[in-house]
């Protein structure tokens, strides 16, 4: 069975640090875009970053900019997401996604989800 497997949240103050890895299981995702969304409690699944498949290219919701960093190790089929200066309104489940069309902050441009992994951002 074809996953993405998340790691990395956890419970942090805020200003803390988290780095967040996603890792393919069952298959390699080789020539997918890789983006991180994320679902607060009572809120809409929202984009927060991806990169697209060569590593060349990035998009980052306007709230994560300057804080959030996602970068690639294709290599390792590895994606992060480097998170900074983390704010209570961070705290969400995080998810993985992978896409093979077109790069997108569209939830719907990607195919392949992992399980999620929480971050809790404590003030």
């Amino acid at each position: 069975q074809v996953q993405l497997v998340e790691s990395g949240g956890g419970l942090v103050q805020a200003g803390g640090s988290l780095r967040l890895s996603c890792a393919p299981s069952g298959r390699t995702f080789r020539m997918y875009n890789m983006g991180w969304f994320r679902r607060a409690p009572g809120k809409e699944r929202e984009f927060v970053a991806a990169i697209n498949w060569s590593g060349g290219s990035t998009l980052y919701t306007d709230s994560v900019k300057g804080r959030f960093t996602i970068s690639s190790i294709n290599a390792e089929n590895t994606v992060y997401l480097q998170m900074n200066s983390l704010k209570p309104d961070d705290t969400a489940v995080y998810y993985c996604a992978a896409g093979r069309d077109r790069f997108s902050s569209r939830w719907n441009e990607y195919n392949y989800w992992g399980q999620g992994t929480q971050v809790t951002v404590s003030s």
